[in-house]
């Protein structure tokens, strides 16, 4: 890992990150580049604020980390609103949670009401406060095979390049090679895992297909968690329902904020952000040769944490 020291400026910062390792991403037609900090591949374009928040950020006990946006917003803030105001109905997801490693300076300047924080960072990069604070994360994963297609799809979108100008299988191979924002995918989870298993009333891992699976119960799990459970009238009067209905891809993928062309998150047209939530599309990339050196991946790296990603 490398070592700066204390505080690095922000100009510093950017003179540093010019110096890191970078892969140019050839399916994307040489459009990005990822750069690897610290062992760990990153956006060029957010690793500077990533690097400053990483130093300067201080966490507080009452604060949420996740990626688990919408649910969670949904949850903390449902004495606040009802499904017939919340700012979910009109507002991205993405634009009522701010994100530490994009908005930091934002964040620094005006913490949000709500407190919750999203992050993509891996949990050995997170900076000290959070790690030494009583603060909850949150961390969902999913089937690996599932993650490079929707990942293939995003990306090629994002910076409109016409997938047949994209080979999936250069992008298989780079994801493989664990080059991939944020990546490797396998140290990512298992960072969280092991993280989780040492601090279990701080951390939950949540698996996507079992929440699409049993949305209910992992909602109020979830709720149960992060300190804002569900009371029996809540329940009885089918509040946990309303809640994943609201949050649900459906419904959140047919608002016009999130459907209309123009609106855009991060810079990002809304709709790219919806695809199609389907868990197995993976079948309709992967050759056989692709699906043995995955699974032979899977079980090298990750066969004896427990977790089900194939």
């Amino acid at each position: 890992m490398e070592t700066t020291k204390t505080q690095l400026t922000p100009t510093e910062i950017e003179e540093m990150v010019k110096t890191l390792p970078q892969h140019n991403v050839s399916w994307l037609k040489g459009l990005k580049t990822w750069c690897k900090y610290q062992d760990v591949w990153y956006n060029q374009k957010f690793l500077s604020k990533g690097i400053l928040a990483q130093q300067r950020f201080e966490a507080r006990t009452n604060d949420v980390f996740l990626w688990l946006k919408a649910l969670t917003y949904a949850i903390i803030t449902r004495k606040m609103f009802n499904e017939s105001n919340t700012p979910l109905l009109t507002t991205m997801p993405h634009n009522c949670i701010l994100t530490l490693e994009r908005h930091f300076e934002q964040i620094l300047e005006n913490r949000p009401n709500v407190p919750i924080i999203s992050t993509h960072i891996p949990y050995k990069s997170l900076p000290k406060s959070i790690l030494a604070s009583n603060c909850k994360i949150v961390y969902i994963y999913r089937n690996l095979k599932d993650v490079i297609v929707s990942f293939y799809h995003f990306a090629t979108k994002m910076y409109k390049v016409p997938m047949e100008d994209a080979p999936f299988e250069e992008a298989f191979d780079d994801f493989f090679q664990g080059v991939t924002p944020y990546g490797p995918y396998w140290d990512h989870i298992s960072g969280y895992l092991k993280a989780s298993l040492e601090r279990p009333g701080m951390i939950l891992l949540l698996k996507y297909e079992d929440l699409k699976k049993d949305p209910i119960n992992n909602v109020k799990r979830l709720a149960d968690f992060l300190g804002y459970p569900f009371t029996t009238e809540e329940e009885k009067e089918g509040v946990i329902e309303t809640v994943v209905k609201m949050c649900s891809f459906e419904n959140l993928s047919n608002l016009e904020v999130n459907k209309n062309v123009g609106q855009e998150s991060y810079g990002i047209e809304n709709s790219l952000f919806f695809r199609k939530a389907e868990d197995g599309d993976w079948r309709n990339y992967f050759t056989d040769e692709m699906i043995e050196k995955i699974d032979k991946l899977i079980d090298e790296k990750l066969g004896d944490t427990g977790l089900v990603l194939k």
